[in-house]
């Protein structure tokens, strides 16, 4: 009975991810994915840091502002 319930989320989830990662690896190595994936990781905290850095300024001269 199982094919007439479908696939259950996580399920559709790990075929998603295997379906795109195997249309991907087609000319990468596992290296390249991996270093491209650590690049993306690296911008991402980059940019949160920035933001976060922005965030507190703002309030800090706000905090001098209001006194």
């Amino acid at each position: 009975m199982r094919l007439l319930r479908g696939k259950s989320e996580p399920e559709q989830l790990r075929e998603t991810v295997n379906d795109s990662f195997h249309a991907l690896s087609g000319g990468l190595t596992r290296g390249k994915i991996l270093a491209a994936g650590a690049i993306a990781g690296v911008v991402a905290g980059l940019t949160a840091a920035s933001a976060g850095i922005s965030s507190l300024r703002r309030r800090l001269e706000g905090a001098s502002d209001d006194s």
